[in-house]
């Protein structure tokens, strides 16, 4: 089960993480950067699980390398995208319904909730990284879940970042590539992403990490990824009306037709 003071250290080192991400959102009137930061709080509880191993075997140092190569990749993007001094129609809108004070409320609704978050999440890291349970074929399907959702992902945002590049495209809907088979490929890549992790922590033991993807899982569909993105944007796009009928939101499938 979880040690529980090296799990909280973790959690310690999230919230100083936190705090810094806080104060330069004070400098820049902007919280956006907090979506580049999310990758990062992961990768360092990890790193902070790993330094109170007294041992190091091939499980914890694929899940190192896998952990890491998503991290950065997410981060630079979501820094690429969000470049600049406008924030995130998202965190705006929390902004003006947390007025006057969002200056000091967004240190615990932004930063700190998405700290709290990365630390329940990355609990089947913790499982796997803390466990001396030799390597299986458990393993082995963890990563191959993990590749699919990584490869699936990466696509998604790269199709979508040469679609958006396109000024003949505005207003217009992505619906190509993998988009053609599901309205949110990158959501469903992340998803596969954390399960691939959860059966690798469950390769090692951990099965009681459970919670952490089925929470990932309910943020994608339920709170921060689908119904968030969604809520709105057939008001902005009414040609995304057409495709909410043919295409799956979220698991992969051949389009309907009308």
């Amino acid at each position: 089960m979880i040690n529980w003071d090296i799990y909280l250290c973790g959690f310690a080192a999230l919230l100083l993480m936190s705090l810094g991400g806080w104060l330069l959102s004070l400098v820049r009137n902007n919280v956006t950067h907090v979506d580049s930061m999310w990758s990062l709080f992961l990768l360092t509880s990890a790193l902070i699980y790993s330094l109170y191993l007294d041992h190091i075997n091939l499980r914890v140092i694929l899940v190192l390398l896998l952990l890491s190569v998503w991290a950065f990749r997410l981060c630079l993007y979501l820094t690429w995208r969000n470049w600049g001094p406008h924030e995130d129609h998202r965190y705006a809108a929390i902004r003006n319904n947390n007025q006057p004070h969002f200056w000091f409320s967004s240190l615990y609704i932004v930063f700190g909730l998405q700290a709290l978050l990365a630390w329940i999440i990355s609990m089947p890291l913790f499982g796997a990284i803390e466990s001396n349970k030799a390597f299986n074929y458990l393993d082995v399907l963890g990563i191959a879940v993990f590749a699919i959702g990584f490869i699936w992902e990466v696509t998604a945002d790269w199709q979508l970042s040469v679609f958006k590049a396109n000024p003949h495209n505005h207003g217009k809907v992505l619906d190509i590539g993998v988009w053609r088979y599901c309205r949110h490929p990158n959501y469903f890549g992340e998803c596969c992403v954390w399960w691939g992790f959860y059966i690798i922590a469950f390769a090692a033991g951990a099965w009681w990490s459970l919670v952490a993807p089925l929470l990932m899982t309910l943020l994608l569909l339920k709170v921060s990824g689908v119904a968030l993105l969604e809520k709105d944007i057939a008001e902005r796009r009414p040609a995304y009306l057409v495709y909410i009928k043919t295409t799956n939101a979220f698991i992969p499938w051949l389009p309907k037709r009308l």
